[in-house]
């Protein structure tokens, strides 16, 4: 972890952001320890930038956005969780709202069989009823996590969880839609194409971040800022 470089009793706005970012970042990489003690660092290779077809995927910002961001997640990480509530929210003002950027999710799915069925479900709200209903989805889902993944409510994404958590947004006909989508399994693909990009780009754990086909291996959100700039720059120059 980098050393703090400000003087957090004087910090200013912007250095405000960016400890908000370092307590999120410092939480994940505790819990990382727990569940991704046997995962390899990522090879050399896999920092360098790689082609990405981001056709169909659900996205935050606008189409006409000249970087792309993806996180690669697993909805019973404990990391992503508080990587959606902490620091999603900042990456989003700073770089999706101004328009300097889109934000992807794909799916990583390796904690255990509730993380594949419910990144399965939400693809299906995706496929069904479109990006935005996608998000509001994706967001209860790390909302009711459980805090404690070793409590006994742990295990609680079923099919009948997930569908109770869709209704809290969605008619009747809409659910009915997704889990006649999801039962067929016409969201397998999707999921399929997402693990497929997961390990060529040599995910090794959740989240991690690429900025228009290239590992984010820095540590702040200045990092991240810098390199959707840089990113912006060599787009232009193309």
């Amino acid at each position: 972890m980098a050393k703090n470089k400000k003087n957090l009793k004087n910090e200013s706005k912007s250095s405000s952001k960016f400890a908000f970012w370092m307590v999120g970042l410092v939480a994940a990489f505790i819990l990382g320890f727990i569940f991704l003690g046997n995962h390899t660092k990522p090879d050399e290779k896999t920092k360098t930038k790689e082609n990405i077809d981001y056709s169909n995927q659900p996205f935050l910002g606008e189409k006409s956005a000249p970087v792309s961001i993806i996180e690669f997640g697993d909805y019973k990480c404990p990391m992503c969780k508080n990587f959606a509530e902490q620091t999603v929210p900042i990456i989003q003002t700073e770089l999706v709202d101004n328009g300097k950027a889109k934000f992807y999710f794909m799916n990583n799915s390796f904690i255990n069989v509730d993380s594949i069925r419910s990144a399965k479900f939400a693809e299906s709200v995706f496929q069904e009823l479109g990006n935005q209903s996608f998000w509001k989805f994706h967001e209860l889902l790390y909302k009711k996590q459980p805090n404690d993944p070793k409590s006994e409510k742990a295990d609680i994404f079923t099919e009948d969880f997930l569908v109770n958590t869709l209704k809290e947004f969605a008619g009747d006909k809409e659910v009915n839609k997704v889990v006649e989508n999801f039962r067929a399994k016409k969201s397998e693909d999707a999921w399929d194409k997402d693990m497929e990009y997961a390990k060529k780009l040599g995910v090794t754990g959740t989240p991690t971040l690429f900025v228009n086909g290239k590992m984010f291996t820095g540590q702040t959100i200045d990092d991240l800022i810098t390199m959707v700039e840089d990113a912006a720059k060599g787009k232009k120059n193309e």
